[in-house]
């Protein structure tokens, strides 16, 4: 589990594959209103975390391998997820990529309305960001689903 108790929660083909932008998946998110989308990027392949916000991830195009938790924790989950899929990643909780299995994978990336997200590494002099996460408010909403979905069962 992480800081919070929180999951990580993998919605499979929340989105339908075949017919699905980055522009349809940000319009969605705006509709329902709970997170803002910021940015459309790949994953990092360097392991990092945010400690001012929960993250939601949308993937937007391609095929990948992510690893969460950090790679030297025994307790890692690794994932391969695709075009349609999201992730809600909780704040504190390590990621990066792996692989990209198919060339050009790429996510939107959300944060909670009102929140910046940052960047932290697991390095020395971290220690304060990581305490504040236990402070940060949960999903009031589920980002994909509205007033239910599976961010509001945890």
């Amino acid at each position: 589990m992480t800081i919070q108790n929180k999951p990580l929660l993998h919605y499979h083909e929340a989105f339908p594959p075949s017919t699905l932008t980055a522009s349809a998946i940000e319009s969605h998110l705006t509709a329902v209103g709970v997170v803002e989308p910021q940015w459309r990027f790949t994953m990092y392949s360097t392991t990092h975390f945010h400690s001012t916000t929960h993250e939601l991830l949308c993937i937007s195009n391609g095929k990948a391998k992510l690893c969460f938790g950090g790679e030297d924790n025994p307790g890692k989950v690794e994932k391969e997820v695709g075009k349609g899929d999201v992730l809600i990643v909780p704040a504190g909780v390590g990621h990066r990529l792996l692989e990209d299995l198919t060339g050009g994978f790429e996510m939107v990336g959300s944060y909670l309305k009102g929140y910046n997200w940052d960047m932290c590494y697991g390095k020395k002099g971290e220690e304060a960001k990581i305490q504040s996460i236990k402070d940060l408010p949960w999903f009031e909403k589920d980002p994909i689903y509205g007033d239910k979905g599976p961010v509001l069962e945890n």
